[in-house]
């Protein structure tokens, strides 16, 4: 199944799916140095991003949270893309900053963790 979405920002990604059904928190939701959620209020709370296509309906948090992303992303922790249902600045600047590709505007119903999904050009494959 391919889903077409809106460039965040550029790049290509290929792996496996983890799907949160609530809004992040990167500034003290996501260790930046582990890439594990330490939001005990999440649905994924104690789960890796790292390496993981990162599928969240969006971002909620401090204006802190761009740099946290770009941690993840230096310590090589970050996920390998992040698809939303609305992306909203504090995520897409932490993704550009960071060069992790990020689409939005997706139907995130039609993909579940586990799923191996790619992103190129704004389209989201699946399966």
């Amino acid at each position: 199944m391919e889903i077409k979405g809106r460039i965040i920002n550029k790049g290509k990604a290929e792996g496996i799916a983890l799907v949160s059904k609530n809004p992040i928190s990167f500034y003290g939701g996501v260790d930046a140095k582990t890439g594990v959620v330490t939001d005990k209020e999440s649905d994924i709370d104690s789960q890796t991003i790292s390496g993981k296509i990162l599928v969240f309906p969006y971002g909620k948090g401090s204006t802190v949270a761009p740099y946290t992303i770009y941690q993840l992303a230096k310590a090589g922790k970050a996920p390998l893309a992040m698809i939303n249902k609305e992306c909203e600045t504090i995520v897409a600047v932490g993704c550009i900053i960071s060069n992790i590709p990020a689409v939005d505007q997706i139907d995130l119903t039609k993909i579940k963790t586990g799923d191996k999904v790619k992103i190129e050009d704004g389209k989201v494959t699946i399966g």
